[in-house]
């Protein structure tokens, strides 16, 4: 078999090579690390990066399947991990010099379920300072004079440049969609709580998601399938019952999907032609998709930061009280307003939360499958020292709700343009199914 160009085959078929024994496992770490030395000096995705360590993780994971025993579905696969996210074997530094040479001892419950799958954690992709906004030295694999987004800027460039086909990140505003849209790869953010968070950084418990990087649809399926349980240790998470999310991805959608277009208070800020190729594709949906306008869309934007604020100045009181000038002006910022909101505004925002949630799901449960929305405002703005504006996630990070990147577009400067998709939650596979025929109806 040709093993020129394994790096760039998709999850879903690695994880068949090697279970039929087509492919070894370290036969696909080896062309990811071939992918690596030829691009990563000009992308720079990796905080942590050991090669010994992922070869002897896939020599470990042929023996094993050699033995006879029962497999996962991840099995041999490499995956990257945001450097948020504790590994026992491998240094978590945050994206901070004030957590320089940090090794945990224990994995993050998303990392302990990727081995349990049979993952191999192949390293750490670069994070903004304490996934944040101060940008890390991750570059735009398509065009490294223009920004991959952020915070989970490593994860998007390496999956985009081919470097591994699956990886981890999170979002507490756009931090996921953002650097999903600017590289040009699909990027889940699920439903608050379907993922355990337990062993990541946190910076607010009411808005940090696990994020999810992939290639394909079905790769985002494999991935989330394979973390998704509750988690004692993650007080958000709920028991629930299995969903089989690549049976449901791989079906037909019982009737055509129905869109509603919401350009959100903020669509002044979208860029001419990034407003154009929305207008394009709300003609070629036809009757499938109208536009709605959403009730206190704009009163949300103001509850996210009430609510994030006063959180994120909390868990990071450590680093401001004892190593404030090692933080960026920026977040030193951010953690003075934050600390400086009252009591009674940041639970008065939080209360209002569960009717504006109550307000999207009427929306489903009437009429539409997914809001259809802009990732960003445009394609990745060029220069390195800003990750792009957040605005156009943060409403359905506030209310939870899975949100998915679809690289559907470009720009008229050729750099990817991606469709946000955004479901009711705990509809994550109904999402990901509707994501699915509206792919397959535009390439008709």
């Amino acid at each position: 078999m040709d093993l020129t160009n394994l790096h760039s085959v998709s999850a879903c078929e690695a994880a068949r090579l090697v279970s039929d024994g087509l492919i070894s496992s370290v036969d696909l770490v080896e062309a990811c690390l071939a992918r690596v030395r030829e691009v990563d000096e000009r992308v720079q995705a990796w905080a942590f990066l050991d090669p010994e360590s992922a070869l002897a993780q896939a020599k470990a994971a042929d023996e094993f399947r050699l033995s006879g025993q029962p497999i996962g579905p991840l099995h041999g696969v490499p995956v990257g991990l945001k450097d948020i996210i504790d590994t026992a074997d491998m240094p978590t530094e945050n994206g901070s010099v004030l957590h320089a040479g940090r090794t945990p001892s224990r994995d993050a419950a998303v990392a302990s379920r990727l081995r349990e799958a049979g993952a191999i954690v192949m390293g750490k992709t670069v994070t903004t300072e304490f996934a944040t906004r101060t940008p890390g030295k991750t570059r735009n694999p398509h065009d490294p004079g223009h920004t991959p987004g952020g915070s989970s800027s490593g994860s998007a460039a390496a999956v985009a440049a081919g470097m591994v086909p699956l990886a981890l990140g999170s979002q507490t505003t756009g931090s996921t969609i953002r650097p999903g849209s600017f590289c040009g790869v699909y990027a889940l953010k699920p439903t608050h709580g379907l993922i355990s968070r337990r062993g990541m950084f946190q910076l607010s418990r009411s808005m940090d998601h696990v994020g999810l990087f992939a290639r394909t649809i079905e790769d985002v399926a494999l991935l989330l399938e394979s973390l998704v349980g509750y988690d004692e240790g993650d007080p958000d998470t709920r028991p629930r019952a299995r969903v089989p999310y690549r049976e449901i991805v791989g079906a037909e959608p019982p009737l055509p999907p129905m869109f509603a277009f919401v350009k959100t208070p903020r669509w002044d800020r979208v860029e001419p032609d990034a407003k154009d190729a929305f207008a394009e594709l709300v003609e070629r949906l036809g009757e499938r998709v109208e536009e709605v306008e959403l009730v206190q869309a704009d009163d949300a934007y103001r509850w996210h930061e009430t609510i994030s604020g006063p959180e994120v100045a909390l868990n990071l009181r450590r680093e401001w009280e004892h190593g404030r000038d090692g933080l960026s002006k920026a977040l030193q910022g951010r953690i003075e307003r934050g600390r400086a909101v009252p009591g009674h505004e940041y639970l008065a925002a939080l209360a209002r939360v569960p009717a504006f949630v109550a307000g999207l799901t009427e929306l489903f449960e009437q009429r539409y499958d997914a809001i259809l929305t802009p990732s960003a405002a445009g394609t990745a703005p060029k220069g390195l020292e800003s990750t792009g504006d957040p605005a156009f996630c943060t409403l359905w990070t506030l209310a939870g709700t899975p949100a998915l990147n679809v690289p559907l577009m470009q720009g008229a400067n050729g750099l990817p343009l991606g469709v946000q998709l955004v479901g009711p939650r705990h509809g994550d596979a109904r999402l990901l199914r509707t994501a699915r025929w509206l792919v397959a109806q535009l390439r008709t």
